[in-house]
């Protein structure tokens, strides 16, 4: 039912599908079963390929003999369809026991704390690429190409995406998801399977606010220059000064704001060097 100025009218709608995914993964005869996220199916390949390399697991497209579907008879068909392996190359299974995230994750979740700074260095990861400048009128008109290309968006209203653009504001790829976290793995993956890793040259924007999560996930794939339509939080913004990302918050019609790396953005009017 549909309420509106105070008269309900009975009428069908479009909701976005939210259903489980588990990620495994595979290696040397072994198999483990690594996280469970909700999502909403589709390119679930790449989300399974996109959350492995964001927590250190999958470090490059070598590391990746295959991704399939689950061929186990014991489960349903619905089942099958949202189980995810990925086969390593590798001759034995990495240690696993570190994710941090290891049983459970939601649309909504989150990681916090400051010594999380500390654990991605200890991991691994290092300040990203100089990266290319971008105009101020290309970050301006980026938002309005998301929504443009959101097809499952225009007719749900209910999914997060992410989008990355090259520095002249070129839309390269999106994806979505109704968690914000599993847009972005997917876009990882994509990048990762299709052409590699990193993003250096890309500018990546998220649909809504920018999480350390989701700061550290771009810092993992060597994005330079990350925007957000909405607020970024304090953890995020220490992350991306800690590791030279481009961070931009509150990123609607001509105004935005530069919360690290405003060295990176060009004003308006400034010729590209």
């Amino acid at each position: 039912m549909s309420v509106r100025g105070g008269r309900s009218t009975r009428r069908n709608d479009v909701l976005a599908s939210e259903e489980p995914l588990e990620i495994r993964v595979s290696a040397g005869g072994a198999r483990r079963n690594v996280a469970v996220t909700m999502r909403t199916p589709g390119h679930d390949f790449e989300l399974a390929v996109g959350f492995l390399f964001g927590e250190g697991v999958v470090r490059g497209p070598g590391d990746v003999r295959r991704v399939r579907y689950c061929v186990d008879r014991q489960l349903s068909e619905e089942q099958r369809w949202n189980t995810v392996t990925v086969d390593l190359t590798a001759a034995a299974l990495p240690d696993l026991d570190r994710l941090e995230r290891h049983f459970s994750i939601t649309s909504a979740c989150g990681v916090c704390g400051k010594e999380s700074l500390d654990a991605l260095e200890v991991r691994g990861l290092r300040s990203v690429p100089t990266g290319p400048p971008v105009a101020a009128e290309v970050l301006a008109g980026l938002p309005e190409q998301l929504r443009s290309a959101q097809a499952v968006f225009e007719d749900t209203g209910g999914l997060h995406a992410a989008a990355v653009f090259t520095p002249d504001g070129e839309l390269v790829a999106v994806r979505e998801d109704v968690g914000r976290h599993n847009a972005l793995d997917k876009l990882v993956g994509w990048s990762l399977l299709e052409r590699g890793l990193p993003l250096g040259d890309g500018v990546v924007l998220v649909s809504g606010r920018a999480s350390f999560e989701l700061v550290q996930k771009c810092v993992a794939a060597g994005v330079s220059t990350m925007a957000a339509v909405s607020a970024p939080s304090s953890l995020a913004v220490d992350t991306a000064r800690r590791f030279g990302v481009t961070l931009v918050g509150f990123l609607r019609g001509d105004r935005f704001n530069i919360y690290t790396g405003e060295h990176r953005v060009r004003p308006i009017g400034t010729p590209a060097r």
